[in-house]
């Protein structure tokens, strides 16, 4: 997606070879337009899959994930990383580590709102080691649900999450995919990151 490869290369800051900055558009505030262009780029990408509910991580992924499921036509569910005093039983759950935060939390679900006849498309905001993007994987597994695949807006090209992803057999759709923040350039792949 060349509209978001611009954005980063204009508004996305390097910090260092391993992390990149987006939070001006993406995950701190949020361009609404562009979030919608990126909703519709992702539904264009799995419209032929019959997705009935798309799952995301908060914060982060929401964005995206409500313009996706606009597009599609379908709800959203944000898996939780904390639990409320509504949010207490009845739930799946999954760890997850992250790895900006370098910290392990506890992500869940309420089985009010996902169910076993569910075809599910997992948006999420950035891919690195991918433990995020697994451990929803592993909430779809806990309902017996079908995952339809894995949309990305920003995979980091250069660490395992994509691999592990796909060599899981999983359809990974990636809008940019960066092969290097190395002397705090960004270097994009120059092929499209798919899988079957």
């Amino acid at each position: 997606m060349n509209s978001l490869k611009q954005k980063i290369l204009t508004e996305g800051k390097v910090l260092s070879d391993s992390v990149i900055k987006v939070d001006g558009f993406l995950n701190h505030q949020v361009d609404p337009a562009f979030m919608q262009s990126m909703g519709e780029e992702f539904s264009s990408r799995f419209r032929g899959c019959g997705i009935t509910k798309v799952l995301t991580l908060e914060s982060s992924g929401i964005a995206p994930a409500v313009m996706t499921g606009l597009c599609l036509g379908v709800p959203v569910i944000f898996a939780r990383k904390r639990k409320s005093l509504t949010l207490h039983e009845q739930l799946y759950s999954a760890e997850v580590y992250s790895y900006t935060k370098q910290e392990s939390s506890e992500i869940s679900v309420s089985k009010d709102y996902i169910e076993a006849n569910d075809k599910v498309l997992i948006i999420d905001d950035i891919l690195a080691n991918g433990q995020a993007a697994l451990g929803m994987v592993d909430i779809v597994n806990q309902v017996g649900a079908t995952l339809e695949g894995i949309g990305i807006v920003i995979e980091k090209g250069f660490q395992e999450g994509g691999e592990v992803l796909r060599k899981r057999g999983i359809h990974v759709e990636t809008l940019a995919a960066i092969a290097s923040l190395a002397d705090g350039q960004v270097t994009f792949q120059t092929k499209e990151v798919l899988s079957q």
